[in-house]
């Protein structure tokens, strides 16, 4: 599901900024924006926030703005006097202006504050604290478009719970009027001759005709899936649900198809097509649901 959280703190003259944001993946994919300096932190980051989101793509960006004089970097002076000395030793002793900017850029000049490791943790406990304000925001979030989420799929299941009855009603009728076609039209071909057909042979292919369309089976598994379908969306289980749900529709799809393949009626494929549709929104919304 969608979702956004953020969170920042200012501690020791440091400003910490912090966001993550989520859209909607079957599987949960984690893409982390941190600087440079922090990139020692995403493999600890990442494994906090799979602690307490389970789906989607999320993105985690942060920030870390040092103003204090600490954050300064320290100057090498024996390196940058040795590169001056070097200097002058390839030109031959003659004086020669040098930029400042570009002898700073020369490797070893510039070094991080001695004390690099212990403002890493410190940022590292401020990124965690962060981390985890910014997914109870997002989580919230989540939540609420969650319980919109589990409304729309409620009224699917009455949808096609509605439709199941009126096949359950259909399909009795469906073989008796195959009966009355099947009769009259033996009867009229059949009259001019002089010949009757024999009765058991009716039967038999009546009952032929039943057991090929009969679709008793499949309503009661679909009816089946619908009762779990339900138990899902009003289960106070916290594990995800999503796959579950997917895959229950996958179910409720294959039993679907084997009723419209079965029954010629017109009825019963309209009401068919009408299940096969609400259950692909549920596997659209399925995709949503952590």
């Amino acid at each position: 599901m969608t979702g956004y959280g953020e969170a920042s703190a200012h501690l020791g003259g440091v400003q910490y900024f912090l966001e993550v944001r989520s859209l909607n993946n079957k599987y949960l994919k984690v893409v982390l924006r941190l600087p440079d300096a922090l990139q020692s932190l995403e493999a600890e980051l990442e494994s906090k926030l799979r602690e307490r989101v389970s789906r989607g793509t999320v993105t985690v960006s942060a920030s870390v703005s040092d103003n204090s004089a600490s954050a300064a970097f320290e100057v090498n002076k024996k390196a940058l006097a040795r590169y001056i000395e070097q200097i002058k030793e390839a030109s031959g002793g003659h004086a020669q202006q040098l930029d400042i900017a570009s002898l700073m850029s020369l490797p070893g000049v510039l070094q991080p504050p001695a004390d690099a490791e212990g403002r890493l943790e410190a940022t590292k406990a401020a990124l965690f604290d962060l981390l985890n304000k910014a997914v109870a925001q997002l989580t919230q979030m989540r939540e609420r478009e969650g319980k919109a989420l589990v409304a729309d799929l409620r009224s699917h299941h009455e949808f096609i719970a509605a439709r199941v009855v009126k096949l359950k009603e259909i399909a009795p009728s469906v073989i008796h009027e195959y009966e009355k076609r099947l009769r009259t039209r033996i009867d009229s071909l059949l009259s001019e001759a002089g010949v009757k057909v024999d009765t058991v042979d009716l039967v038999r292919e009546i009952a032929a005709y039943a057991e090929r369309t009969d679709i008793a089976e499949e309503l009661n598994r679909l009816g089946a899936h619908l009762e779990q379908f339900m138990e899902l969306l009003t289960s106070t289980d916290s594990r995800p649900l999503g796959r579950t749900l997917d895959f229950l529709a996958q179910e409720m799809l294959r039993e679907a198809n084997t009723i419209a393949s079965k029954s010629p009626d017109a009825a019963i494929s309209r009401l068919a097509v009408e299940i096969k549709g609400a259950i692909d929104r549920i596997k659209e919304q399925a995709a949503n649901v952590e």
